[in-house]
């Protein structure tokens, strides 16, 4: 019996008696390993005759691949045990009710699913989403945008107000996004279109106002941006975001420090059993402020207002969420209540698309 067959008699063997997957590993890296000893074989064909390689070559060869089936043989064997014992150790409730995936049982807050909602809109009109910090300055929340010193929103009973520097000067929680477009209008060259939703803070708490909530502002500058366009934009807007072919609004005067003339929006609605139904009806339901931008505001980012104009929009993101998907109180979105957000949130890859539907 020469060698090899005694060292395949040898491997065979402990292939055979391996008890588990580790024992089995163990006897591969013996025979096929780097220093194994089948790999040490294959090492000394290098140093042979061609005739001693021409006999010996297929011999060791088919060493190697005979253990190579060996092992698969033993390791399909000892899988399918290891499988059995789990089986009969293991017991499995058949009865009990399959857990869905999370992407069934989560939930997008309808915050969340309105914003995406306008990004859609808005960006179809050709619109970028503009961002800036909660924490803001006087100068930047009020004074820029043409707050004279003795407004009331620059008390305390209506801003949140961080503790004077020393310089006297303080850092707020900004009261509306508005910073944001003179941010926007301070490093953007016209035209500029951008909308911009994020949080804003003020002193109130009731069943439609909370201490911090949402607010999405619309901001255009160009040489030839008027009321018609504005008016364009809104309707557009409410008839893509309400899902109604038609909608029929008013504008009423109104008056904000930023915007002149400043405009207020109402929207036709009709009134059943609690429901509120846009594009019909013969009641109205104020949803938003306007107004071209004022020349004043425009002096202060460093824009000739005989040269450029705009107008900007506001309203509340919180508050048209409710309208449409029938909230009837705003303190629900900030309580953190499972319960409620399985109810009105939106499954996680339902994306809004103005092509596919905003609620489909």
């Amino acid at each position: 019996m020469s060698n090899i067959d005694q060292l395949e008699r040898d491997i065979v063997g402990a292939i055979a008696v391996a008890n588990d997957e580790a024992a089995l590993e163990a006897v591969r890296v013996s025979a096929l390993g780097r220093k194994g000893s089948v790999s040490e074989l294959l090492k000394t064909l290098g140093t042979m005759t061609p005739d001693e390689r021409k006999l010996q070559g297929p011999r060791i060869n088919g060493l190697k691949e005979r253990v190579t089936a060996a092992l698969a043989e033993r390791r399909t064997v000892l899988k399918g045990a290891a499988l059995t014992a789990r089986l009969n150790t293991e017991a499995v409730d058949v009865t009990l009710p399959v857990r869905e995936p999370p992407t069934e049982t989560g939930r997008i807050h309808p915050i969340s699913q309105v914003v995406d909602e306008l990004t859609a809109i808005f960006a179809d009109m050709g619109f970028a989403v503009a961002e800036g910090p909660d924490i803001e300055t006087d100068e930047y929340n009020f004074a820029m945008l043409n707050f004279p010193p003795s407004h009331p929103a620059r008390d305390m009973h209506d801003t949140f107000f961080f503790n004077p520097k020393p310089d006297g000067s303080r850092m707020l929680l900004r009261t509306h996004t508005s910073p944001v477009q003179i941010r926007t209008m301070l490093t953007q060259k016209p035209p500029i279109r951008v909308i911009i939703p994020g949080r804003t803070y003020r002193v109130d708490s009731d069943q439609t106002h909370t201490p911090m909530f949402h607010q999405v502002e619309g901001l255009v500058i160009d040489k030839g941006s008027h009321l018609g366009h504005l008016k364009w934009i809104l309707q557009e807007f409410c008839k893509a975001f309400f899902e109604v072919d038609q909608v029929k609004m008013r504008f009423r005067p109104s008056f904000f420090p930023f915007t002149e003339p400043s405009l207020e929006v109402d929207i036709q609605c009709r009134r059943d059993k609690g429901e509120i139904r846009f594009g019909e009806g013969e009641d109205w339901l104020e949803i938003l402020g306007c107004g071209m931008v004022h020349p004043k505001v425009l002096r202060n980012c460093g824009l000739d207002p005989d040269e450029y104009q705009g107008f900007a929009w506001g309203l509340g993101i919180d508050r048209i969420a409710m309208l449409k998907y029938g909230m009837p109180d705003l303190r629900p979105f900030f309580d953190a209540d499972v319960r409620w957000l399985s109810h009105y949130g939106f499954r996680p890859l339902d994306l809004p698309t103005l092509a596919g539907g905003l609620t489909s």
